[in-house]
């Protein structure tokens, strides 16, 4: 990559690798992962529940369960750093002050019993040298820039007493409240009714062109992709295996995984009354996954045992549309 590429992007990630231990001995749920998110950028990480979204999420964060995740190659820059070289010390100073997550279940993100006052005031008191007074102040300017009616109020309940969509603002301003370069939402609308996930979604939208922060979207949801995000990773079983820009994927899909992900939306344009097109089988198991083509299985296409053995490169076919050339699972 040149000099002029590195110099616009605010993450990037190349080469990460993360296993797990298990009862069954050590299993790889990252392989070889690489995207970066450039400033005032959205990228989204898309794919099926068990694809590695999420593991990469908590690797960029270093969050991973530990000693049972490990990442085992590859490298994180942010902003410069290397992410992975970086002392716990270190990693706490960017952590919630330069680099926000939102969580995809709020109740599991929130703490039950402190009120939403305090967890908000949390990230100004550790990364900000100001009172409490001063915190608690700011949390309630926090909780009107993202919605919520009576601040003044609500700083003092508790989580279980808000609805769905107010915890999700409360995690929202959590992660906003220091104002990150970046901020990663996993799974921001997940267990939301439509309406509140349009509310959620615009929300995010509003404060990252407020903030000027980039965003790393993780859904399985492609409508929320193509309405949010400007360019897209498809993963599938810890690999990316499809990146372009939002328009260029959906007008040109070229991997068999990703063709399937979009023929399975409902179509306005649709045939009414037709029955929805499926991917047959499921994302294997972290055990048994093979080296080459890991879509083969499911592809429903006869791939040879060297296209199983041997790994796809990962291939610009178009300018800015990587995709990982199968040649049996690729329109090339």
């Amino acid at each position: 990559m040149n000099d002029e590429a590195k110099t616009d992007a605010l993450l990037e990630v190349k080469e990460l690798s993360v296993s797990f231990a298990t009862d069954e001995g050590e299993v790889q749920a990252l392989d070889a992962v690489n995207f970066e998110v450039k400033d005032g950028q959205t990228l989204g990480l898309v794919g099926e529940s068990g694809c590695g979204k999420s593991v990469t999420a908590l690797s960029v964060m270093r969050l991973l369960p530990r000693p049972i995740g490990k990442i085992t190659g590859g490298s994180i820059d942010f902003g410069g750093m290397d992410l992975l070289k970086l002392t716990p010390d270190e990693m706490r100073q960017i952590r919630g002050n330069e680099i926000g997550m939102i969580f995809q279940e709020p109740m599991n993100a929130l703490n039950p019993v402190r009120t939403i006052g305090d967890q908000i005031s949390e990230s100004f008191l550790l990364h900000q040298n100001i009172t409490p007074k001063e915190a608690w102040e700011k949390s309630i300017d926090m909780l009107e820039d993202v919605g919520i009616p009576a601040p003044e109020n609500r700083v003092f309940e508790y989580p279980h007493q808000l609805s769905g969509g107010m915890r999700q603002r409360i995690v929202i301003a959590i992660a906003l409240a220091c104002k990150p370069k970046l901020v990663i939402a996993d799974e921001p609308t997940t267990a939301l009714d439509v309406t509140v996930q349009s509310q959620i979604l615009d929300l995010l939208q509003s404060m990252k062109e407020r903030l000027g922060s980039s965003v790393l979207l993780i859904t399985h949801d492609l409508g929320v992709i193509a309405e949010t995000c400007d360019e897209v990773c498809v993963m599938y079983a810890g690999r990316v295996v499809e990146r372009a820009s939002t328009i260029d994927l959906f007008a040109n899909p070229i991997h068999a995984y990703t063709r399937g992900l979009l023929s399975s939306i409902p179509r306005l344009d649709g045939i009414p009354k037709t029955v929805l097109s499926t991917i047959d089988g499921m994302v294997p198991s972290l055990s048994e996954l093979n080296k080459g083509c890991r879509f083969a299985p499911r592809s429903g296409l006869e791939h040879s045992e060297e296209q199983l053995a041997l790994r796809p490169p990962f291939t610009e076919v178009n300018p800015g549309h990587w995709v990982e050339a199968c040649p049996v699972c690729t329109t090339l």
